[in-house]
């Protein structure tokens, strides 16, 4: 096929279930490509010389190699491209911001179609065709003898996992909560991000040896020196993430029925409220709910008020929608899906009835001024333009914070004034042995970015260890990490 006749393909749209139908369970919105969209798609890629998009991903997947192989037919092939760079091609496959990283790079998003070749798609077909077809086993390396303890099962944690195995290293992820997978359990709905495809990610890594412990709160079970110390490990990586949740601080935040995003999609995702009366999981199923906030978390939170039975469910964010932070993506289906979109306002004070639930949200409507730090332009209450939204549950999605549990009980390890782990360029903080990586280094982002740190922290722990004398292969786990197991 000529460049010619891949330029004149348009971008193939991935098949979607039907809004009116979708928004009343939490069954996955997307279905994926077929075979045949699949093929036609691969087919748009121009394999460019300069392959911009491989510099445009935190990973480094081949991309034009993974896409090349679905234009021949080779899944096998795709599918071992893109394992070999990316331990969880099904979880970035759907919710990866590739619009601003890979594709955004992509030499069609600058052509006369200006429509990028939808690489996360790709990966997303690839890597469920794999799960499905394939017994896919990573190699790996002989034991070096050495162990590494992993603190946090999100996506960094995860992803260091899986890099440290393959070298050859004993790996034991150490999670708080008790399933696996972090952020990708507790944070994303599953009609965005099912759970069975985390666990299936999950289950590849536990096959190449690496060991998941689960409620174990590293900074009270363990400190960061009892792991080095006391239970034998040679290196740490600290993946715990950013997760306490910041709140507006105005009136009226103590009323019942007021949530952070970060409560409310942990009871209704990892807790399993949205599947009442399998799992009894309280959570305030109410008709009319508000969400503050204009990204990923409160289109999450906004959409599963909806699926859990809201007649209203409205966002209420401090600028336009051309600043939302949110995926355009994640925007188009909450607006397909009936979801009230209230720009240009904040909340001043949430309003409590004689019994001390919350039953609205008094806000100010805003006007955009110059730009500030972020680059979006700041919004200025307009005075006098205060107005009430009725409701029965309002919820915070503002961003989160580091919990300082871990860092308190480590006092030599050095914090910024936000409370985030100092790193430098390998992933290495001022403690020996001791690397971080995601969230906890840079606050909330995306999840390839927390992958990216956690590819980059194993390549420097293995070097880390392998500078060290070579170790006895004659390695057990200590009576205390074994008495946590039981």
């Amino acid at each position: 096929m000529t460049p010619k006749e891949r330029m004149a393909i348009p971008r193939q749209h991935m098949p979607e279930r039907e809004p009116e139908v979708r928004n009343r369970d939490f069954n996955e919105v997307n279905l994926g490509y077929t075979d045949e969209l699949a093929r036609l798609e691969a087919n748009r890629c121009l394999q460019c010389k300069d392959r911009k998009c491989i510099e445009g991903c935190p990973v480094e997947i081949d991309i034009p190699g993974f896409i090349r192989c679905i234009t021949e037919g080779n899944l096998r092939g795709a599918a071992d491209i893109l394992l070999s760079a990316n331990t969880l091609p099904g979880i970035t496959g759907r919710v990866c911001p590739q619009e601003e990283q890979c594709e955004k790079v992509c030499v069609r998003a600058k052509g006369k179609n200006g429509a990028s070749v939808a690489i996360g798609h790709l990966e997303r077909y690839i890597a469920d065709w794999a799960r499905e077809h394939l017994e896919v086993e990573q190699p790996v390396a002989p034991p070096t003898g050495y162990r590494v303890a992993i603190v946090g099962s999100g996506p960094a944690g995860l992803t260091c996992a899986g890099e440290l195995a393959r070298k050859g290293h004993q790996v034991t992820i150490f999670e708080a909560l008790h399933q696996p997978g972090g952020v990708l359990t507790y944070g994303i709905p599953e009609f965005r991000l099912p759970n069975h495809i985390i666990d299936a990610e999950v289950d590849r890594l536990r096959r190449m040896g690496v060991e998941i412990v689960c409620n174990v709160v590293i900074g009270r079970t363990f400190t960061i020196d009892e792991l080095l110390n006391e239970e034998g490990f040679d290196a740490v990586f600290i993946a715990n993430g950013a997760g306490l949740p910041i709140f507006l601080n105005i009136p009226g935040e103590n009323l019942k029925g007021v949530y952070s995003a970060n409560e409310y999609l942990t009871r209704s995702n990892l807790m399993r409220a949205y599947q009442f009366p399998e799992f009894d999981t309280p959570i305030i199923r109410a008709e009319r709910v508000v969400v503050v906030g204009g990204g990923n978390v409160a289109m999450d939170a906004v959409r599963t008020a909806k699926r859990l039975g809201a007649k209203e469910a409205t966002l209420v964010y401090r600028r336009s929608r051309a600043e939302m932070p949110a995926r355009a993506e994640e925007v188009k289906h909450a607006e397909e899906e009936g979801i009230i979109f209230k720009f240009l306002c904040n909340p001043v004070r949430y309003i409590g009835d004689a019994n001390g639930w919350v039953c609205g949200v008094e806000c100010i409507r805003m006007e955009l001024g110059e730009p500030d730090e972020s680059g979006r332009r700041r919004p200025i209450p307009v005075p006098g333009s205060e107005f009430v939204i009725e409701c029965d549950v309002a919820i915070a999605a503002i961003g989160t914070r580091a919990n300082p549990l871990l860092t308190q009980a480590t006092p030599d390890l050095k914090i910024n004034k936000w409370g985030y782990i100092e790193v430098d360029e390998k992933c290495a903080t001022s403690k020996p042995g001791v690397y971080a990586g995601g969230d906890i280094i840079r606050g909330a982002a995306t999840v390839i970015l927390a992958m990216g740190d956690g590819k980059k922290a194993a390549a420097s722990i293995d070097e880390y260890l392998r500078s060290r004398r070579p170790k006895s292969l004659q390695t057990r786990a200590s009576a205390t990490c074994a008495a946590v197991q039981r």
